[in-house]
């Protein structure tokens, strides 16, 4: 803290005597007044420019950037007015050292640079730390403060056992890592785009071969960082055994659920595009993951189910083998009717319906008598059990009554008579 502190001190009493000068006092005012002028010419051009930049159609790319550009007007300008007035300083040389324009023009755009890159990653807080940080680094290179940054991030430090940490090794273990970790899962995003898109691997192998990919890539990048910053992983003895501790309880169920998902997609019992019923759940898989697969219902809701359910219970899966399903429906006709003609009036009605397949072709039968009527039961086959149950069986069923009403069948429904015998007394009031 002492050495921290002396430091401080020296630097204080530079930048005094700096500023003191009549040089320095004439470039901060011409620096002033070019920084409240790029902000008013900003303020006032953004916004129609931004305008009609949104005019641009089919080039989403191209109108990011712009946009992400013209949101920096105010920088753009300054450094172009920065630029416009050092030429000029030194043509007139005065004053004669012109180090605070220059150091000002370096650092703004520096941070124009690093704020635009820094704004095309996806990730907004990754974005804001790569420029944040990424400034600091730079201003100090500009200033030619690094050694004595690096000197005092380095002093503040702690023991422990026989490796010595400090702010300054953090920083870097922090920049390491994000910079390879970054770099593993995009590589690893643009190979598993690649993947996917591949028509010789079945839906199943992509995903688990993308998801394989990844993890390779980000253990690579974790290895190379180790080695990188020259790490002794005797000292994460002690942490290992408290993550395994923590695997093998508070992790237990992720754990579980990522094995699952291995093996799921090892056996290929369920692929994305298969409809599945788990439970009360019907729907069709949309997107297997580490830990859950996506199932959207037919209203449309999608259902984030562990994958250690579809190990450990029940499934229905409706095109495992075979995309056919078979669906039944129940009818009843009057006594009075031929069942031989109802039989054929049903069997046209089904295979009328569009989604009914014509092979295998609908059957019905005579199931029962009933109490009050001839009870029938239409077996049909359908290729798309996705587009819902419910709806294909109620368009049969309203297939099948046109048809009995055409052919005048009558569709009987419950009769009770009540007879009385003996004479009945009415008393008015």
């Amino acid at each position: 803290m002492n050495e921290i502190a002396a430091r401080l001190s020296d630097w204080s009493q530079l930048v005094l005597a700096f500023v003191s000068r009549p040089a320095f006092i004439a470039q901060a005012a011409i620096i002033c007044v070019l920084f409240a002028a790029s902000w008013a010419l900003g303020w006032w051009a953004e916004p129609r420019l931004e305008a009609r930049a949104r005019e641009i159609k089919g080039y989403p790319g191209v109108l990011r950037l712009i946009v992400v550009l013209l949101r920096r007007l105010r920088w753009i300008a300054f450094v172009l007015l920065l630029t416009a007035a050092l030429v000029l300083v030194r043509s007139f040389e005065w004053p004669a050292n012109d180090r605070v324009l220059s150091s000002v023009l370096l650092l703004a755009l520096a941070w124009l640079v690093i704020s635009v890159v820094s704004h095309l990653l996806r990730n907004r807080l990754l974005g804001r730390l790569v420029a944040v940080f990424g400034w600091i680094y730079v201003a100090a290179a500009i200033l030619g403060i690094t050694d004595d940054l690096a000197a005092v991030l380095d002093s503040l430090a702690f023991q422990f056992g026989n490796n010595r940490w400090s702010l300054l090794w953090g920083l870097k273990v922090i920049f390491v890592f994000g910079v390879l970790l970054w770099i593993a899962f995009s590589l690893g995003n643009v190979l598993d785009h690649q993947i996917q898109r591949s028509d010789e691997l079945t839906p199943s192998l992509r995903i688990l071969v993308g998801k394989m990919l990844r993890i390779t890539l980000l253990v690579i990048g974790v290895l190379i960082g180790l080695s990188g910053l020259d790490i002794d992983l005797t000292v994460f003895a002690v942490f290992a055994g408290a993550l395994g501790v923590g695997l093998g309880f508070g992790l237990q169920r992720v754990v579980s659920n990522f094995i699952s998902g291995i093996v799921i997609l090892l056996d290929r019992s369920i692929e994305p595009g298969d409809t599945i019923s788990l439970a009360d759940t019907f729907g069709w898989v949309k997107e297997l993951r580490a830990r859950f697969v996506s199932v959207v219902t037919r209203d449309g809701r999608e259902y984030l189910i562990p994958n250690e359910d579809f190990i450990t219970k029940e499934v229905i899966n409706w095109s495992y083998t075979d995309e056919l399903v078979r669906l039944d429906v129940k009818f009843r006709a009057s006594y009075e009717a031929d069942p031989h003609a109802v039989r054929a009036l049903a069997i046209e009605a089904a295979t009328g319906v569009p989604r009914v397949v014509d092979e295998p072709s609908p059957a019905c039968w005579l199931a029962s008598f009933g109490e009050y009527s001839l009870e029938f039961l239409l077996r049909f086959w359908i290729k798309d059990p996705q587009r819902g149950l419910a709806s294909i069986q109620g368009t049969v069923l309203l297939a099948v009554w046109d048809k009995l009403k055409e052919a005048g069948v009558e569709v009987p429904y419950p009769r009770r008579e009540i007879r009385v015998s003996g004479p009945i007394e009415v008393r008015g009031t």
